[in-house]
């Protein structure tokens, strides 16, 4: 895996194969190798990146007594580092957040945009993000929740233990037990700015949401927003559905990208 540099970032990615630039963005508290099936699946197909955002993976560490860099000025320095022109743009979570916010910034710049649990609340978040939640020195593994459904804990006890040591890096580990606040603006981070703002995206859009996961009437939100997107839900999933029902994932995204001749 190769690095760049993003501002004051040293980027650690993932680059295979040709053709139109795929680029998978992860989730909070997670890192690109969670998209190594994924990464697999698309390489015959198109250009396939997955990089670690900023206090994630191997990605550096932002400074501890400064907020975070905003992450879709990250994406927009990555894209433009690997050369990565009119992309399409699948993350999954905070992922999510940055595509749609990037979109915001720029309706129609991408060949299309894929969203996997995550929308545009219908409701304030309840309680601090896990972000800003330290855990003490002792901890070495960071845990996944709510992630996955207690069906895919008990049948899949590898992809799980996978899942919690790709994530579980130092660096993610010193921002975990040192919080730092994230950084949004342009658009900033709320529900009636990013509803506005999205109303303008012009990009062909996916939203894959998990039947069980809590974001799912965020995800409707956005479907309602964003004129000509569309909405699939995956049964038995919660909130990484793109994980845990891979193949759901790989066939619904494969399926709209052949649609949109990709």
């Amino acid at each position: 895996m190769p690095w760049t540099q993003v501002g004051p970032t040293d980027i650690h990615y993932e680059d295979r194969g040709n053709g139109t630039p795929l680029v998978f963005i992860h989730g909070a508290l997670s890192s690109a190798e969670t998209w190594y099936r994924h990464v697999d699946y698309f390489m015959d197909r198109c250009r396939v990146l997955a990089y670690d955002t900023v206090n994630h993976g191997l990605s550096s560490n932002s400074p501890r007594d400064e907020p975070e860099p905003d992450r879709v000025d990250e994406l927009e320095g990555f894209l433009s580092a690997v050369g990565a022109d009119r992309p399409v743009l699948a993350g999954q979570s905070m992922g999510g957040m940055t595509i749609i916010r990037w979109a915001v910034r720029h309706p129609d710049q991408a060949r299309a945009l894929i969203i996997s649990g995550m929308g545009i609340r219908t409701e304030p978040r309840r309680g601090p993000s896990p972000l800003l939640q330290p855990v003490d020195n002792d901890t070495l593994f960071l845990g996944v929740a709510e992630s996955f459904t207690p069906e895919f804990y008990a049948a899949e006890p590898l992809l799980v233990d996978r899942y919690i040591r790709v994530r579980s890096t130092a660096v993610r580990l010193e921002a975990q037990r040192h919080p730092r606040e994230a950084t949004q603006v342009n658009p900033a981070w709320d529900a009636d700015v990013l509803a506005e703002g999205a109303k303008r995206i012009g990009s062909p859009m996916l939203i894959i949401v998990g039947a069980l996961d809590n974001l799912r009437p965020a995800a409707e939100r956005l479907h309602e927003v964003v004129s000509g997107s569309r909405l699939c839900v995956i049964e038995g999933a919660a909130h990484s559905a793109h994980y845990e029902k891979f193949d759901e994932y790989a066939r619904l995204v494969s399926g709209f990208m052949g649609e949109h001749g990709l």
